[in-house]
């Protein structure tokens, strides 16, 4: 599988149809289904790095200023905490925690 980097842009962007999200369906149907998909974000301030490490982890909207329909969108893709542990192990560089949080 290839390593992509997919900026989401504009967070309505999950409730319209345009040529940003005509783009991201043009790719989706060149790729094979992924095993995982491991999300990275930048929208949080914490002590530390962490890897979500639950079963069924919620959807976090981490923005403000949006109608409801945006806040009501649920993303509901099942968590995966041997998929975590390896994540951890794989990275060297930086002390990384699992949380269930």
């Amino acid at each position: 599988m290839p390593v992509l980097f997919l900026g989401h842009g504009n967070p309505m962007n999950a409730l319209e149809d345009n040529t940003f999200t005509q783009g991201f369906q043009a790719v989706a149907q060149k790729l094979p289904k992924p095993r995982a998909i491991l999300c990275i974000s930048a929208h949080w301030e914490t002590k530390g790095t962490f890897v979500t490490a639950m079963e069924h982890p919620e959807t976090i909207h981490d923005f403000g200023g949006f109608p409801q329909a945006l806040f009501d969108v649920q993303y509901s893709a099942p968590g995966s905490p041997d998929l975590a542990l390896e994540t951890k192990k794989l990275i060297s560089s930086v002390d990384i925690g699992l949380t269930e949080e």
